[in-house]
């Protein structure tokens, strides 16, 4: 814990990164919730099907670059400190915002149309794979060992925050331009919006304090190996079994938040209002019990409550499918969305105070962010085009709930395998041995 780490500098702390974080999500996931509209915009040559999946497949492809700007700039947090990397984050997503925002259709300029989308999204790929490493790190090191879970909490608290805006502003505009004014123009809007992220988040995080003592120290780190190969030498089994424990978390996430509105609209029938509202509820739910399960975590520990919460998920998938396909109502829609959402902050929150803690200072920004973003890459970022995929290929609008099955079990082998350090001082000597 930081020498400067008082209560007041706590919450300035949770404010300042809750807020920052949740612009950079708002800017990297408006993108899925205006999939249809941009699939007609982009890949009109297509049916609507294959529109659909290009469109989400180029959703998937921002994670691509995820786990390397988890690499390049968990160390870059790791040499030069955790607010500096925060800082470049923000402007690589506002510019990957000006590029989509701005980008010509492919009726005006052809195929450089979805060329031009793509290279803005693997730019927010990059930027959100280091976002959540750095973001992360700076809040559990403001923390004591009997608060980590709550202050962790917030970077959860702020994904959500950045889907509720997100879905917010898509269904508001979707509602109050109609089908043909978000084709004409009302989809550039919420990137244009996304912008604002440089000037606001850079305000905001002037005023942080940096949590490693190291920071623009290049002495410190002399004679000292890279952090990338750092923590696949030493910490290697960690880092495998914390990437296979992500990855039942990261798919249900993508799943419920992203794919559910497709799924909404595409399989049930609804209005996309009523579906993007779906994903605010979501939203909403995420930002309000993520601080509480982040203080329960710290009384009960964080993997108890992560195999509660994927149990609750498995529990309910598939019975939330066959019945939301029964009864395509938006009653039914939103309790499904709603219970699965709890199940996911449940898991979630625990699980993402857990990455930090598993390695030391000097690398944790590293080690958080290659685990977190090869996570996210593999499993959650193409949850929405294997789910698209899966129903197209089978037939069964039941596909997905299959999947989200078959990641939640196979991930409950890797949370056997992590250390539980809730309540231990993550930072005193011999509290990490090597994976």
């Amino acid at each position: 814990m930081t020498q400067q780490s008082t209560p007041m500098s706590r919450r300035k702390t949770i404010v300042a990164t809750t807020i920052g974080n949740g612009l950079e999500f708002f800017d990297f996931t408006i993108y899925g919730f205006l999939a249809l509209v941009i699939g007609k915009l982009f890949f009109p040559a297509l049916d609507s099907y294959n529109q659909l999946l290009l469109t989400v497949g180029t959703f998937g492809v921002g994670f691509i670059m995820r786990p390397l700007g988890g690499i390049v700039i968990g160390a870059y947090a790791d040499r030069a400190g955790r607010k500096k990397a925060m800082t470049l984050t923000i402007f690589l997503m506002a510019l990957g915002c000006a590029m989509i925002g701005f980008a010509p259709t492919y009726a005006q300029i052809g195929v450089w149309a979805p060329v031009l989308i793509v290279t803005a999204r693997l730019i927010q790929g990059f930027s959100a794979g280091g976002e959540v490493g750095a973001s992360t790190t700076l809040l559990v090191e403001h923390a004591t060992p009997a608060n980590r879970g709550y202050m962790a909490s917030w970077q959860f608290a702020s994904q959500g925050l950045g889907i509720l805006l997100g879905a917010a502003v898509a269904g508001g505009l979707t509602q109050w331009l109609g089908p043909q004014g978000m084709l004409d123009w009302g989809w550039r809007v919420p990137f244009i919006i996304g912008m604002l992220i440089a000037p606001v988040g850079m305000y905001i995080r002037r005023h942080l304090h940096e949590s490693l003592e190291t920071a623009g120290q290049p002495e410190a780190h002399e004679g000292r190996r890279s952090s990338l190969a750092e923590v696949c030498g030493e910490h290697g089994r960690t880092v495998l079994s914390a990437i296979l424990a992500v990855l039942g978390g990261t798919a249900a996430a993508y799943v419920v938040t992203f794919y559910m509105p497709t799924f909404a609209v595409r399989e049930l029938g609804l209005p996309p209002t009523v579906a993007l509202f779906g994903a605010v509820l979501t939203g909403l739910l995420s930002f309000v019990l993520s601080p509480l399960v982040g203080l329960a975590s710290d009384r009960v520990g964080r993997k108890r409550l992560i195999l509660w919460g994927r149990l609750a998920m498995m529990v309910m998938i598939y019975p939330g499918f066959m019945w939301m396909i029964a009864s395509p109502t938006p009653a039914v829609l939103f309790t499904v969305v709603g219970l699965l959402s709890v199940a996911l902050v449940v898991q979630t929150v625990p699980a993402i105070t857990m990455l930090p803690e598993m390695f030391p200072k000097h690398v944790r920004a590293s080690g958080m962010s290659l685990v977190y973003s090869v996570g996210v890459a593999l499993f959650g970022g193409f949850s929405p085009f294997i789910s698209t995929w899966l129903v197209g290929v089978t037939g069964s609008k039941l596909a997905p709930a299959w999947y989200l099955l078959g990641m939640t079990l196979v991930s409950l082998l890797g949370l056997l395998w992590l250390k539980d350090f809730t309540g231990r001082d993550i930072d005193e000597a011999g509290a990490h041995r090597a994976g």
